[in-house]
Formats: C-alpha cells, structure tokens, sequence
C-alpha cells in the first residue's frame, strides 16, 4: 500500500594500504616504531586479557599478537582497541595513515561539498534581500588553489593525529609493503627505502588493506583521464568536466564540480544513478541534477576513447559513438577493486570470492587460522564507521575477555549519507528489498514530497524550488519500520537518531507518538499520514498518546 503525504511547511575505504601508490615522502621508518605506551594505560591494567603480554608472545615465538596490514580507519581502529587490551600490535603501512577516508575520500570530499554549498548559498542570497553580490557576473571570485592547499594541509594535521595517537596507544608502526609467506601467521614487509625485508611473525593477522580506483578499457583512457583519487590533486578548477559512472562518489563528484562553474556531464551505463538505492531518492536526485544543470549520458557502456584535439582538450567518445567537445578533465568513477594483489593470499590459504573480495563469516574470520579481514577488502559494507566499528568488535573477541567471544559486529540499519548536490540519507531496507523479503502484502510505504521552508521566499515557480522526498517502509502488522530515506537539504544531519530508533525496532505508531520539532523537515518523518491514530487500522503498536511514561533505569 502507498500512502502519500504533503506539507507546507518543510527541506570507500580505500586504505591507502601496505602497498598503495602514494608519495614515498610519507616514507618515515624501515622498522617498527618502539614507543612508550602512554594512552589506555588504565584500561589495560583493568582488563582481561585472552593472549596477550609481551612475555608469553616473546614465549611463544611471536613478534606481535596482533599485526594489522592497513593504517586505514578500520586498520587502525581495531589496533588502538587491541592494544588498549594489552595485546602488542603493529601496524604495517606504505602510504599516509588514515586510510581512504582521510586522504582521498570522506573528509577531503566533506571539504569540498562544504566550498560547493557556499556556492549555491551564494546564488541563493539574492532571495533574502542580500544585494551586491552576482556569482553570474563573477562578482565574487572562488580560489581553488588556496581552498586546496588549507585543505591538504587540515589532511597532514589529521595523518599526525593519526601518528601520536598510535604511538599513545603503544601501537607499533611499521613502513612498508606487506604480503604473506607460506603460512597465515608469517608476514614479510619490504621496506620503500629498498632496505632488507624482514619477516614478521604474528598470532593473529588482520587484513584491512581497502581498494584501489578502477579504470575501464578504451583507447586513451589511461592517458587522458584520471580517478575519483586525482580529483584531489587538480590543481585548478576544471572549466568543463566528464564525470563517468553511476555511483556515490560519481554524483558526489559531479555535484561539487557543477556547483563551483565546472560545466560539467555525467555519463551512466543505465538510465539513472544509485540505482541501488531507494527509487524516491534515485528519482529525485536525478531531477536535481538536471536542474542544477548538469548534463546526463544515459544509457551508455561507457568511454569508448579520449583523445585530444589541435588546442590540448579532451575529445570524450562514447560507446554510442556521442561525442563530448572541449574537455579539461575527465574522471573515472566506475567502481574499486580489493587492495589484495601483492598480499600472496594463496600462500596463508586465504579464500576469495567473486571481484578479488576476502571471503569472511560474521566475526570478520578468512578461511585461515589466525587471520582477519575488514572495510573495503571484503566488500560488505563499504563505509569507514562501518569498518571502525567492525575492527573494534575484532578486538574486543580477540583480546577482550569470555564476555567478548562473541562480539561482532552488525550490519543491519547502517545509516549511510551521499554528499550529493542535495545530499542523501538513508537507513535500513528499499522498497524493493522489503517487497521481496517480506511479500508485497506485508508492507506498507509512506511518503512526502516538498519544497523546503527555506525556499519559501523564493519569487519562482514551485518547479524551479529544490524539493525534498522522504520515504518510510513498515513490514509487519506492528508495522516496524524498515527502510527510511530522505533527500533534500539538511539530510546528511538528519539521520543519526532515526538510525538509533530504528536499531531499538521503532514502529510507525512510535513515529507518530513523537513530538514533532517545528518549522523543520525532519518533522515530516513523524508526521507522516496517517497521523496521531491511538490505533492503526493494521493493528500497529498503540502510540502512548495519553502520555505514559517511559520505564525507569534500573
């Protein structure tokens, strides 16, 4: 059944693994960096610990009773817990720590959104009364190069961060390339500075060793195009952009470079992108998108070939034989592959599954003894909280004592955001998952489309406004809400409390028995029609409407 509602009133981790390709300044050390463990000096002597002093590790043979392969954020997550139990860790990395996320995915991408937002603010401003400021007319000048270079070096504060806090946690760091010998507990690291390998012999293992971009074939792509990883490196603001491929960080991307000038196309295999996600947010982002401008290829296999013309741009081919003129930059955003070649994992018995990913059961286990993988390698959940959080419950099964043996990590309800151009907030199932797990009969959807108060001033046709669209999907007679999905300003702030909500198993009536917050858009979640029923006609939970209080802590 679908119910619609309106109102008034309301708006990867990519590690830069062991053996990533990144500046070999970021070089520091050819061994393990010995430093005095100052952090969690407390809790370590609190807890009980399965496996782990240095003298029974020294006892038994082992260097290191945890060694992590990836200073990404789950890498290194899962080695400050460990050695907050007492456990000695290393880990090995090639690249700047941090990982993806915070050299060349979530935070300098949040950066950038955040310049793309001030942008449209910009153009927004003559709604309000501002006058004197026409970003048509170049009236106001944007820098690329100073917002990058405050933004490269905020990513070098967090890579030092990122330093000190291993070293306070007494977390050793080792520099360098990693892969397996014969065996799943023996690690060789060979050292960027062409010094001798040297072999590591660990307990246990984790790999957290993320992604890498992919480029497709097509004559001249390799030459005349760059990754979602290079876009970090321009040096200017592109004057005319291609953005290829139909994911998050394509739309992302595309988003930021149309909202700072950049005239910039997208060309995506199918009709649409994130076509795996709910079709409310895949429509109307698509509709946005078009409104902001930016131009959509549809239906294409992708770059057939780039070259360039007699002035140096770019000629971008495609498969339909459609050709794009005058091109500063193209990008490929057309997927990542696990960061798992020069690991040997054939050498430690280690299984792979379709696309390179490390196959693992829930507890983050591999097919050999004593070794672990997490984030972007396994290719479950490709979001760092979701590979911080699993390296955590790791640690704690590992290292953490009989009320941790069990200790894993969930991946239902995940709250995700797209930084798209608006940005996008879901949790939990699409309708068309829920239908199939549940059987069309035993669903029920609402949903709402509007223009968010903030455009209310605006003297333009209602289609000319930026809409919101939100979407909640309830299974059952209780109806327990299932899948949640907004999109529209303010969502990528709007979705962290639903996310707890949803994980404690709140149903409709439990929305409806919650107060709204007025004038806002997150209130439409809670109000959503039918509203206020002491009893949905389904037999839903009865919403406390006659103000009974919540239980006591015990």
């Amino acid at each position: 059944m679908i119910i619609n509602g309106t109102s008034a009133s309301v708006a990867r981790n990519f590690t830069v693994a062991a053996f990533s390709n990144i500046r070999k300044s970021s070089v520091q050390n050819t061994g393990p960096l010995k430093v005095r463990p100052l952090f969690f000096r407390a809790f370590r002597s609190a807890s009980v610990s399965q496996s782990s002093t240095t003298g029974e590790t020294q006892s038994t043979g082992y260097d290191y009773d945890f060694l992590v392969i990836g200073a990404g954020s789950g890498g290194i997550a899962s080695a400050r817990r460990a050695a907050g139990y007492g456990a000695k860790v290393a880990v090995v990395e090639k690249g700047r720590l941090g990982g993806t996320c915070v050299n060349v995915g979530c935070v300098p991408k949040k950066v950038m959104w955040n310049a793309a937002s001030i942008a449209e603010t910009l153009h927004e401003m003559q709604h309000y009364g501002f006058t004197g400021v026409d970003p048509d007319n170049d009236s106001i000048a944007f820098d690329w190069g100073f917002i990058k270079e405050n933004r490269d070096k905020y990513i070098r504060r967090l890579n030092k961060i990122y330093e000190v806090n291993m070293a306070n946690s007494g977390v050793d760091n080792v520099f360098g390339s990693a892969s397996f010998t014969k065996g799943s507990n023996e690690v060789l690291v060979t050292p960027d500075d062409g010094s001798e390998p040297r072999k590591y012999k660990a307990k246990n293992v984790l790999i957290a060793t993320g992604g890498y971009p992919q480029f497709p074939e097509g004559e001249g792509i390799i030459e005349h195009s760059i990754s979602s990883d290079g876009f970090f490196e321009l040096e200017d603001l592109p004057n005319k952009a291609v953005v290829v491929g139909a994911g998050y960080i394509a739309v992302e991307l595309a988003g930021v470079l149309q909202a700072l000038g950049t005239d910039t196309s997208l060309v995506l295999r199918k009709e649409k992108a994130l076509r795996e996600f709910d079709d409310i947010l895949v429509d109307t982002l698509d509709d946005e998108m078009q409104r902001q401008g930016i131009t959509i290829y549809r239906n294409n296999t992708g770059v057939k070939k780039i070259e360039l013309d007699e002035d140096g741009l770019k000629l971008v081919t495609l498969h339909n034989e459609e050709v794009i003129e005058g091109v500063d930059t193209v990008i490929m955003a057309t997927g990542r592959s696990p960061l798992v070649e020069p690991l040997n994992l054939p050498d430690a018995g280690i299984e792979q599954r379709k696309g390179g990913y490390i196959k693992t059961d829930e507890y983050s286990s591999t097919s050999a003894d004593g070794v672990f993988a997490l984030g972007d390698v396994c290719g479950k959940v490709e979001l760092t909280p979701m590979a911080i959080a699993a390296g955590r419950r790791l640690a704690d099964r590992l290292f953490g004592g009989p009320e941790w043996k069990d200790a894993k990590v969930s991946y239902e309800f995940v709250p995700t955001v797209v930084f798209s151009h608006p940005p996008i907030g879901t949790i939990g199932l699409t309708e068309r998952q829920a239908v199939e797990k549940y059987g069309k009969e035993k669903i029920k959807v609402y949903k709402s489309k509007f223009a968010n108060l903030y455009y209310g001033p605006w003297q333009v046709g209602p289609e000319d406004k930026p809409k919101t669209a939100m979407k909640l999907i309830c299974a059952g007679e209780e109806e327990l809400v299932v899948g949640l999905h907004v999109i529209g300003m303010g969502a990528d702030e709007m979705l962290q409390g639903f996310g707890v909500a949803m994980k404690m198993g709140a149903t409709k009536a439990d929305f409806d028995s919650t107060v709204a917050i007025h004038p806002t858009a997150s209130e439409e979640l809670v109000t959503m029609y039918p509203w206020g029923l002491s009893k949905q006609s389904s037999g839903a939970r009865e919403p406390p409407l006659n103000g009974a209080p919540r239980p006591e802590p015990k």
